[in-house]
């Protein structure tokens, strides 16, 4: 009776290590299984003015986005691309990016002023500003647009935008050529005649203005400033690129049926255009 008593014992006892084993294991393969980071978007802002005389005051606002589940370091060069020289894209890294390039601005212009304060009659407001914000983010391209205004004395302040589409896939910015394969020529033609899609505005008598008759150039450049939607691809174009100042920015669509036939497979697949 003993003996059976003791065997019993020893099962039992195999039978609960084996047990404490397998719970083992499978805590440990659930530990090696981790889950991608979820992807989120932050952002980070300074805004600070300084007065350096009587006649001048500078104010900086810069706002970047942040994006902690991106890690390849390519990708976050080319979404920082007018901010050189960041090396750190955390939060905390990119809030001390802009705090420096602030004192950097604010110096150069104290430093500067020196030659010319005096020749202010009237009081100005002299400013810099830059932002970046997140358009859209569907089927896993991320389009981020970027704009900047500045005022530095003059008849008027100056101001610009880019546009970027990001292939999360792949961890690349999205060129035309990933787009479509329409020779450069036939794309322009297309550009030249649709400029007038998008309404420019009116003049001071109320006539409306077409974009087309504050041209600046010849040929419609097919550049990389682009994005699109279900609809249209659009390429945007900053106050002077193309037209006259008084025009503002133009945007220009391209509709998916002109390029009907010149579409990247993938993306087509991806966006599912018809």
């Amino acid at each position: 009776m003993k003996n059976t008593i003791a065997v019993l014992a020893v099962s039992s006892l195999l039978a609960f290590s084996a047990c404490k084993k397998n719970e083992n294991t499978t805590v440990a393969n659930k530990t090696e299984t981790s889950q991608p980071e979820k992807f989120t978007v932050d952002s980070v802002k300074v805004s600070d003015s300084s007065k350096i005389a009587d006649s001048l005051t500078i104010s900086f606002t810069s706002k970047l986005l942040v994006f902690p589940a991106l890690k390849d370091r390519k990708l976050l060069d080319s979404i920082y691309f007018q901010n050189k020289g960041i090396k750190d894209f955390s939060k905390k890294g990119l809030q001390a990016y802009l705090e420096n390039d602030k004192n950097k601005y604010f110096k150069s212009v104290k430093g500067d002023s020196k030659d010319w304060i005096s020749d202010i009659s009237y009081a100005q407001d002299w400013y810099t500003n830059s932002h970046m914000n997140l358009v859209s983010n569907e089927n896993d391209y991320m389009h981020i647009g970027y704009a900047w205004s500045s005022y530095e004395g003059g008849a008027h302040d100056n101001y610009g935008f880019s546009e970027r589409v990001f292939d999360l896939k792949n961890n690349k910015k999205l060129e035309l050529k990933n787009i479509t394969s329409m020779p450069k020529a036939k794309l322009e033609s297309i550009l030249m005649k649709n400029i007038n899609k998008v309404h420019s505005g009116t003049t001071d008598n109320g006539d409306d203005v077409k974009n087309s008759d504050m041209l600046l150039v010849e040929v419609i450049p097919a550049t990389d400033n682009f994005y699109f939607d279900q609809k249209n691809l659009y390429f945007h174009y900053s106050p002077y690129e193309i037209t006259a100042f008084a025009a503002g920015d133009i945007v220009i669509p391209v509709s998916w049926e002109e390029l009907k036939g010149t579409l990247n497979k993938e993306f087509k697949e991806r966006m599912k255009i018809k």
